[in-house]
């Protein structure tokens, strides 16, 4: 635990990690109010691009954390990120919610059904079987296809629901194309997140999350420091035939919490 003095920068999962559905867990204020007093930055990284940045700052506002929209970077964000540095046209048929909608017309792009140059899905809660009929039908014609993030099952109090990387696998069986997947654990996601935060040096940040197929994976991938909690998806029995493996394994949040006061 003696590495966590010299990480300068957290890297944070969401759910499972900060809060499970609309219950904050009880660790994770004294956590932020910890490090705001250690001069420490923390980043909220979700593979969730159902939602923008903005209802992420108002619900953890609602739970008694107080963030700015910049503290939050969404599978959403990175797609839009690698689009634009790699010169993507404009045009595109995106898959995704109003909020996703909003985010990507915010950035530039012109969202359309008439003769789109790519295909974009997202966590799309409002999916229809139309908007899945013309997704394939341009993929088949040759479009690209890029997907915000990899995920199956997204968790909720009721238990998993289908996500973005189901609605991936539902789309590559109908047409045969398999899809350009841009969050974690995908080295895009980190590149943005580099970019933006301007993070330089690997080993004064960390990850902190609950998945070892996304969090953990896109930590190593990196090189920075993996940490994962036991507080939501993974479990200790999961690392005994994981090859994936991280660098500290704690309780919860508040175990870090403790090993830095």
């Amino acid at each position: 635990m003696k590495q966590l003095h010299s990480i300068e920068t957290f890297l944070l999962d969401l759910d499972g990690t900060i809060y499970l559905g609309d219950r904050l867990f009880p660790w994770s204020l004294p956590f932020v109010e910890t490090m705001r007093k250690l001069g420490k930055s923390f980043i909220f990284v979700t593979n969730n691009s159902s939602k923008n940045s903005g209802y992420y700052v108002d619900k953890l506002k609602k739970m008694g954390i107080e963030i700015d929209a910049h503290q939050v970077f969404t599978a959403g964000q990175a797609t839009i990120f690698y689009l634009k540095k790699y010169n993507y046209p404009r045009e595109l048929y995106l898959v995704g919610t109003p909020s996703l909608e909003k985010e990507f017309t915010e950035a530039g792009f012109v969202l359309t059904s008439k003769d789109p140059k790519a295909v974009v899905l997202g966590f799309d809660l409002t999916l229809t079987y139309e908007k899945l009929r013309l997704a394939c039908q341009f993929i088949r014609r040759g479009l690209p296809f890029i997907a915000t993030h990899p995920d199956l099952n997204c968790p909720t109090p009721e238990g998993p629901i289908p996500d973005c990387g189901s609605m991936t696998a539902l789309i590559t069986a109908a047409t045969g194309v398999e899809a350009k997947i841009i969050g974690k654990p995908y080295p895009e996601m980190i590149a943005a997140i580099q970019a933006k935060f301007d993070l330089q040096e690997p080993q004064t940040v960390a990850m902190v999350g609950d998945r070892l197929y996304t969090d953990i994976a896109m930590a190593q991938a990196a090189g920075i420091v993996s940490i994962l909690v036991l507080s939501g998806e993974a479990q200790l029995k999961d690392l005994e035939t994981s090859r994936i493996q991280p660098d500290l394994v704690v309780e919860h949040l508040g175990r870090i919490t403790e090993a830095l006061t």
